[in-house]
Order: structure tokens, then sequence, then C-alpha cells
């Protein structure tokens, strides 16, 4: 799921699958972040459009949502044609009509990399999430085994951000062995500007050896990168140990066992909404004041 506070509601886009395994994306409305009615119909979804080459057989899914400074909002998703994830990017006025801009790492030499998951840097103002420039840019970070950047002049448009050396996407946050992200890593919720850095909540996936002792293979776990401010590429510190990890029912067994996957986050009558995917099958919330 992914979460945007609108008219002092909590408004959820999720993912959700038919019998043929294509994903579309719900919308959810709940007066109190904790009890939601979904609309009955999705509001985003594979079409016959440009993205249909990209997002069919297999659909849309990943959501994660920001605002940009005029109030539209920014939605990063992940195409699936069946055979490779691309992240891909649409904006909407009232979360119900949206427009598709395309792929994020665009046509060119990174057209059918395998990408997803983008978390864009905001900042928190009066309740809303709002995409921040630094520098001049917006910035992003998405992947899902090591993490890598991009950056932008509108939200619409981006570049991806390379190494002077090799010329290839630069991993700024990857696997380390022995700790409970060892397998994989990728983005939670957009990252957010705090007094200390920019905060990157991310979801993390343990391996099946060098892995974090007492979590079982493949947990899917959630820790906390914090980056330079000023040079958001720049990682200043980790956590060494996730803060959420699956130990409910509900998070232990399901379409894919043992995961808890952050993806949205609001602020929402002076408390902090968490909420996430568990085992693939269910939505969860965490409430932190």
């Amino acid at each position: 799921p992914s979460a945007v506070v609108r008219g002092g509601k909590v408004y959820l886009l999720y993912r959700a699958q038919d019998n043929r395994m294509t994903s579309r994306l719900g919308l959810a409305v709940s007066e109190d972040g904790l009890h939601f009615r979904k609309e009955p119909e999705p509001v985003f979804y594979p079409d016959n459009d440009s993205m249909k080459q990209y997002e069919w057989p297999g659909g849309v899914e990943d959501p994660r949502i920001v605002e940009s400074e005029d109030s539209t909002y920014i939605l990063t998703y992940t195409s699936y044609d069946g055979k490779t994830a691309r992240l891909c990017l649409a904006s909407s006025k009232d979360l119900r009509t949206w427009e598709k801009h395309g792929l994020v790492l665009g046509e060119g030499k990174y057209r059918d990399t395998w990408s997803k998951s983008g978390a864009i840097v905001s900042r928190l103002e009066d309740g809303r999430i709002i995409a921040t420039r630094i520098n001049g840019r917006y910035w992003m970070y998405f992947g899902d085994t090591d993490l890598f950047m991009a950056t932008s002049g509108d939200l619409i448009h981006w570049e991806v951000v390379e190494s002077s050396e090799s010329g290839r996407m630069l991993s700024v946050l990857h696997p380390r062995p022995g700790y409970f992200d060892s397998r994989l890593v990728e983005p939670g919720p957009f990252a957010l500007i705090r007094d200390q850095g920019i905060l990157l909540i991310y979801n993390a996936s343990n391996a099946s050896d060098y892995n974090a002792p007492g979590l079982p293979e493949f947990t899917y776990a959630a820790g906390q990168a914090l980056f330079d401010t000023e040079r958001p590429y720049r990682l200043t510190d980790r956590t060494d140990s996730y803060f959420i990890y699956p130990n409910k029912p509900y998070e232990l067994t399901g379409e894919v066992n043992k995961v808890c996957f952050v993806e949205g986050m609001v602020y929402f009558r002076n408390k902090w909404f968490l909420y996430y995917g568990t085992a693939d099958s269910r939505i969860a919330v965490a409430v932190k004041e």
C-alpha cells in the first residue's frame, strides 16, 4: 500500500490481483487511519494506452505517493509485462484520474533494466508530504537489490545518477553479509528530510547464508538509513537491526511467507501511520506518536 492525507481523511492506494495474477491499484478511504472503506473499482490499471506493452499482463504495483508544491499527486509505480519490472511515474489531481508519464529510466540504455520502488525525497509541511528540491533538483531512491538514484528538474522527467568511474548506475545502499539485509534492500515510503539528514525507511531480505542470527532465511523486515541532506547519495548512518519484522500469523503465512513490506506512511492527527503489506496477502498498520 501507499497512503496520503487529503481533506482530513487517509487515502490508501493498494495493489490487488485478479485470478490471472494481474495487478491493479485500488483505493480505500478512512476517517481515522485504521478502518477503511474500499471503493468498488480500481483507480489505476493497465489500459489500451502507450504503457500497455510494459504493464500487461503482469500489471501495475508498488505504489508510492508524494505531492508536488501545487498539490499534484506524484505516483511512482512498477509496471510488469510478465518478464521485466520497470519503474514508472504518473500524476493526478484527485487520486482517481491519472496521467501516465512513462518509464522513469527512459527509453534509452536503461529501458529494459529491472527497476522498481521509487522513493522521492520530500518534506513534511502541514500534514502534507511534499517533494522537495535539493540544490535545485528533485531526488529519488530506487531499486530492489542495491539502491540507486535518479534526479529531476520537474518531477516528471528523470535522469539516472551514474558513477563517474564506471558510467553505470551509482549504488548508494547495498546488502550487508551477516545482517537482516544480507540478500537485498528496497526503498520503503518516500524519503523524508529531517534535522539529522534524509531518512529512508527501507525493506530488506536476508540470505540463506551469512544472514542475521535468529532470523529465518528470506525474511522481509525493515530498517532505516540516513543520507546527507546536501549530498543525498552519501550514506551517513544505518541501523544495525530491523525495527519491524514478521511475527504475527498473517505476517508469517500468505502468498509469500515471512513478509513485512513497508510502503505507505502519513502524518495524521499528530501520529505517524505506517502501512505495510503482510505475506503479500493483507495490509496492516503500525502507529507511533
